[in-house]
């Protein structure tokens, strides 16, 4: 018997584990090693339910490519798909080992998109022009030290070296998926590491042309995306902007998310700190 069309299409969320086994930045309450047993914990939750994948929004490690051989067997314990994106820490390895960040990932490629019920869902590298991504010499890092010089010039919010934007090569792609998708009937997810509204020190460096571009279609429904550990919520255009919060932080409490597509809304599903929204479109 097949399940009935109206069932619900479900999949986990979770942001920034920042996992390194090192003593917790108490100030800044991130308790590095305690993202093995969290992430397991969310693990367990998606594993009784019906997902249809769980991504991971950036910064699985704090720093040290050794720190992937610890965590990454936590994710081999879901029984569901697990798909990640790449964040700003996953970068901090040492400079032999920055190409090999996505390949570790799983990841068929630093950005990618694939379509499931209905739905195109478009995964951003938020890093490609960055002062710690490239390899040492790439031109995105002269481009990328030339933004931040502008962006501090002007004394704009987000003029951080944690901070990054798209190539314009990436940036063409996304245009050019948002358009495919529309031409077979698709509804779009983005989903990148780097929030870009609303406007705040976290914002990718590119930010404005982003939200035009998403905020400018009438298909693309939501942006998801971590970094900003505390999470924010924004909407421009008919195009929601959901922050979900680092679970990393605190010494004990979670924050993981199961999102649920309707054919007129999204329901996500927050779990500790994380907050539960009913998304209309």
């Amino acid at each position: 018997m097949s399940s009935a069309p109206s069932s619900p299409f479900r999949f986990g969320i979770i942001a920034d584990p920042q996992y390194a086994a090192i003593p917790p930045h108490a100030s800044m309450d991130r308790y590095y090693a305690n993202s093995l047993a969290k992430v397991a914990e969310a693990i367990e939750v998606f594993n009784g339910e019906e997902l249809n994948f769980a991504m991971t929004l950036g910064d699985v490690i704090d720093r040290s490519f050794a720190s992937f051989d610890d965590i990454l067997p936590v994710y081999g314990k879901l029984r569901h798909e697990a798909l990640f994106l790449l964040g700003n820490h996953d970068f901090s390895v040492s400079p032999g080992h920055l190409s090999e960040i996505a390949a570790r990932l799983g990841m068929p490629s630093p950005y990618y998109s694939f379509s499931r019920h209905g739905w195109r869902f478009i995964v951003l590298d938020g890093n490609e022009v960055s002062t710690f991504a490239p390899p040492e010499g790439h031109p995105h890092r002269a481009l990328a030290a030339q933004m931040l010089a502008e962006l501090e010039a002007k004394g704009a919010a987000n003029a951080h070296r944690w901070n990054a934007a798209l190539s314009d090569e990436q940036f063409a792609w996304l245009g050019d998926e948002i358009a495919k998708a529309s031409e077979a009937g698709e509804k779009v997810i983005v989903m990148n590491h780097y929030p870009v509204h609303p406007p705040s020190e976290h914002g990718m460096w590119d930010s404005e042309r982003i939200v035009e571009l998403l905020a400018s279609q009438g298909n693309v429904v939501a942006y998801l995306n971590g970094h900003d550990h505390v999470g924010n919520y924004g909407k421009a255009g008919t195009c929601h902007f959901v922050n979900f919060k680092g679970v990393v932080d605190t010494e004990t409490e979670n924050a993981f998310a199961i999102v649920e597509l309707h054919p007129d809304r999204i329901e996500i599903r927050g779990f500790g700190r994380e907050e539960s929204r009913t998304l209309v479109y």
